[in-house]
Formats: C-alpha cells, structure tokens, sequence
C-alpha cells in the first residue's frame, strides 16, 4: 500500500501579506494619510465615480492615487487627466488581484509624505481582489443597478470584506430589477457592519454624502484614531 505523507500547515499562506498589509497601514497611519480600496467588477462606474468624488473634495485636502491594471492605462490617465491629481499606474502582470508585496512597491515609487488621502483603484474583478489585503485603511465596494441585486449572494467575500458599499448608478433605477433594500439585506447578513451610499456617479446624486464620510475618516487618521 502507497506511503501518504501529511504535511501540517499552522500558518495561514496570507500571513506574510498579512504582515505586509499591517505595516503599510501603519506606515500611513503615521503620516496622516487615509487608504481606500475601491474594487467592483468591470463596467460598474468605478473610474466615474472617483471623478466625481476627487473633484468634489481636492480642494479640501491633498490626494494621490493608484490604478491597477493588467495592460494599459486607460483609466489612471482618465482620472488624472479629468482631476488634476497625481495618479500611479501598476501593471500587474496579468494577475486578478494585487497584494500588499504589489501595493508597497508601488509605493517606494510614489511619494505619499503630504497626502491626505491616498485612492487604490482595484483590478475590476469580484473575486481576486477580496482575497488579499492591501494595506488600505477601508475597502469600498460598488454595486451598480444593472448588476443586480443578488451580487451579494454569488460574490459574498467581496461584501463580506467591504466596510463600505456604494451603490451606484441609481438614475438607472427605473429601468432594472433592482431592490436596494433587499440588496442591503443581503450584504448585512454576510457584513452586519456595512455602511451604504446610494449615488449616481453620472448625476452625482449622493455622492455629498459619501465625500463627508471619507473627509470624516482623513481627520479620523490624523488624529490617530482608525484601524
């Protein structure tokens, strides 16, 4: 009979991302500067909605930001160029995510001292991104109206890692299927702790209040009190 050999793994294989994510948190948290993660699947208005909410609040504070793609730069020109601001684009070689490894060498080649807010634009993907913390502060996630509202029900890591959840292009509502209710019902269920914004990146309806938070959360870095 076939000798079966059992390998015992005490540690999770994300420790070490884990590790890497820590310190970059850490790091920024020392100088005052607040990560967000936006992630969602293709075509959900994630570049649109930045836009919109860059312009609203970059002369409030100082921002920066990164997009990550596998080839091209389409969207990171499209944000700085409709923005003004200063944006970084990471390819990654073909890969459905980026990692903390990815996220702190783009880093070392992005001058962060001074940033208010720093904007990671993730991989458009409902799966890979969820798996790995990059170091962010908080992870956004946008949910459209034409997606549907059971998105939560096949993707449930993506809500269950997201603290907050923009759903987006609500101008749109009369034309789909779409329970915003029932889509928050079911996000609660997998991330009791969920914070929601209904906003329509195109109108901009909404998004005030979304800005609020997210300035609300760079003075809550500065004064040293976010995870």
């Amino acid at each position: 009979m076939g000798e079966v050999k059992v390998i015992k793994v005490n540690e999770s294989i994300f420790a070490e991302n884990d590790r890497q994510s820590a310190f970059i948190r850490e790091r920024l948290s020392g100088q005052g500067t607040l990560f967000l993660n936006f992630m969602s699947s293709p075509g959900s208005g994630k570049t649109t909605t930045l836009v919109t909410v860059i312009n609203r609040i970059k002369d409030r504070i100082r921002i920066a930001g990164m997009d990550v793609d596998i080839e091209s730069s389409l969207d990171a020109q499209r944000v700085a160029d409709r923005t003004g601001v200063p944006y970084l684009q990471i390819h990654n070689g073909g890969l459905c995510h980026i990692d903390a490894d990815m996220t702190a060498r783009a880093l070392a080649e992005f001058d962060t001292e001074g940033i208010d807010l720093l904007i990671l634009e993730n991989i458009g993907n409902l799966v890979c991104p969820a798996e790995f913390d990059t170091g962010a502060h908080h992870n956004i996630t946008i949910l459209s109206v034409p997606e549907g509202d059971d998105k939560p029900l096949k993707y449930p890591l993506m809500y269950t890692v997201s603290d907050v959840v923009l759903i987006n292009k609500i101008d749109t509502l009369p034309y789909f299927d779409f329970d915003i209710e029932k889509a928050k019902e079911r996000i609660l269920k997998l991330n009791p702790k969920a914070v929601f914004f209904p906003i329509s990146a195109k109108t901009g309806e909404g998004t005030d209040a979304f800005c609020e938070w997210i300035l609300g959360e760079v003075d809550a870095v500065k004064a040293g009190k976010t995870r």
